[in-house]
Order: structure tokens, then sequence, then C-alpha cells
């Protein structure tokens, strides 16, 4: 699934016209950045959620003929975890992965989608989450998200501190995980802070580059070190 129904604030004014995934940075839009990323792992059953300027951003997905997307329009803001939710019913029961729509990661030696596949254990795990090394996060200027120890269990940092890690805007989740989650908007870290009391929320740690791009600052930023014809950074 890619999260593709926020109205992108902090990214205003450029979002005034277009939603923020079909903003563009190193030649391609925002989401098809994603998109590429799951074509090229043979992951090609996608489901993408809107709601801000869902027409335009339908119209633009029409021309992934090489993915079969379904839409999930949400007629009113659910969060990341209430459009999850309601895209349930797309997958069966099974794992599935779940991408944000602003953040472009490359892949190291090996495709990252695939390192997740095979570090996947649902009988540990209810969600697995990709992490970014706070030192090495281009852009990244909070105190990071997460403390993990030697077996690849997460917890949230703690008040007042400073985290080593930061999400990098892509996971694996149980779809049981969603068992007993709240009706209507709700954000994916509290069914996370769930799993962490539970010893079962697990993190990978990113062996490429990850660029999040949540203000037109960082767009601009990003869109000097991309090559969208080699899907590679740039050497500076």
């Amino acid at each position: 699934m890619v999260l593709a129904a926020g109205l992108g604030e902090r990214m205003r004014p450029l979002t005034l016209e277009k939603p923020k995934p079909l903003l563009e940075v190193g030649g391609k839009t925002l989401i098809d950045w994603t998109l590429d990323r799951f074509a090229a792992a043979g992951v090609t059953d996608i489901v993408v959620n809107s709601h801000y300027k869902a027409e335009m951003l339908e119209q633009h997905l029409q021309h992934r003929t090489d993915l079969e997307i379904r839409i999930s329009r949400e007629a009113e803001r659910l969060e990341t975890g209430g459009g999850v939710a309601r895209a349930l019913p797309h997958f069966g029961g099974e794992p599935f992965y779940v991408a944000n729509s602003d953040s472009v990661w490359l892949d190291g030696p090996t495709p990252t989608l695939d390192r997740l596949a095979s570090r996947w254990d649902p009988g540990q795990m209810d969600a697995l989450l990709l992490l970014m090394s706070a030192p090495r996060s281009e852009l990244y200027e909070g105190p990071g998200d997460f403390m993990m120890d030697a077996e690849g269990r997460l917890k949230f940092r703690p008040e007042r501190r400073i985290a080593p890690y930061v999400y990098a805007g892509l996971h694996i989740t149980a779809s049981h995980l969603f068992e007993g989650a709240p009706q209507g908007s709700f954000r994916l870290t509290e069914l996370w802070r769930r799993a962490e009391s539970e010893g079962r929320l697990f993190g990978l740690v990113h062996d490429g580059a990850w660029f999040h791009v949540g203000t037109p600052d960082a767009l601009h930023a990003v869109d000097s070190q991309l090559d969208a014809r080699n899907a590679r950074w740039l050497e500076r």
C-alpha cells in the first residue's frame, strides 16, 4: 500500500495546485519513485489511498500499465492508520508492505524490499520498519524515532532523549495488527506502540540512500541529488 491521501500542508504553496505525491523530484513524481521501486521488485499489486485532489492523483496513476493499482478513496481524512485499516480487505489477511509517498529510497547492494521480506518473521513480528541511521539521513534534523536492541526489537524514543534511528517511510505489517484498531481516523504509531509493548515491533537498518521530502526546501535540495534515469544518488 502507498499512502498518498495527505494534505501536504508543510509543502505549501507547492501543494495548493496539486497533491504532494505529484510533486517532482529528480525528474519524476514522488509517487512514481515509490511505485518504480515496487515494480522493479516484482510487487505489482498496489493499493493507493487518495483524498486531497484525488481526481488529479488518480488520473496520473492511470498511466502505470506495469502495475495493477486499486484506489482506496477517502471521503474524509483517515490519517495513516485509518487509511490502511480501510484498505485491509484488499490484502486478504496476509502481511503487506506500506510505503509513504513522500520518502525516496535508493537500494543498497540488495533491493530494499527483498531485504525486508527476507527479514520478516511472522512468528516474532507484527511490524518490521525500515530505519535510517539518523546521522546518515539527508535533510533530517530531528531527535530520531527509535532505539533498537541487538535482535532488532524497537523502542520509541524516550522523552528528552536522542534516538539513533529514523523511520524511513517503508514497512511490512501483519494484517492482524489492525484487530481492535480504532474506528475512523488514527495514526499507525498507535498500533506500533501496542506492538512495542508486546515485543513485536522490529526494525531493519537501510543500507542505501534515503530522502524525506517534507518541505519545499527539502524538495529543491533532493532534486539536485537524484538521477531519475539511473535511480541513483548523484555524487557531489
